[in-house]
């Protein structure tokens, strides 16, 4: 008898501890998975940028393109593309006035474009309103 509860007794022990194993595996899967789920939304929401930084890069990118096609109209005054873009830069940068007289002067040099008179009537519709 003494040899069957031994018996017992060791298989009673191996039972428990092999239940103690898989409980300490299940809530260590348990931690890392609820930590995972923590994480993720924190990186993701740090990574996105903040708008208002992203629109004022945005904006002083586009005045830093804007001074590139000036400095290009400095050398040749004419340059068709040169006053095409700074044209639109200054629209994006609010600056309806400078685009207008950019676009005046594309469609004094460049008649032929109806694509220009029509840009420039609809700036100065604007600037009218």
């Amino acid at each position: 008898m003494a040899g069957s509860d031994e018996e017992y007794l060791i298989s009673r022990k191996k039972q428990i501890e092999r239940r103690q194993k898989i409980v300490i595996i299940v809530s260590m899967f348990s931690f890392f998975g609820s930590t995972v789920f923590a994480v993720i939304p924190a990186i993701q929401k740090a990574n996105q940028p903040n708008p208002a930084i992203a629109s004022a890069s945005a904006e002083s990118g586009l005045q830093q393109k804007a001074r590139g096609y000036e400095l290009v109209l400095q050398r040749e005054p004419e340059n068709q593309l040169a006053l095409e873009k700074l044209s639109v830069l200054r629209l994006q940068l609010k600056d309806a006035k400078g685009a207008m007289e950019l676009l005046e002067k594309l469609v004094k040099l460049h008649p032929e474009r109806q694509d220009y008179k029509v840009v420039l009537a609809d700036v100065k519709k604007r600037m009218g309103e």
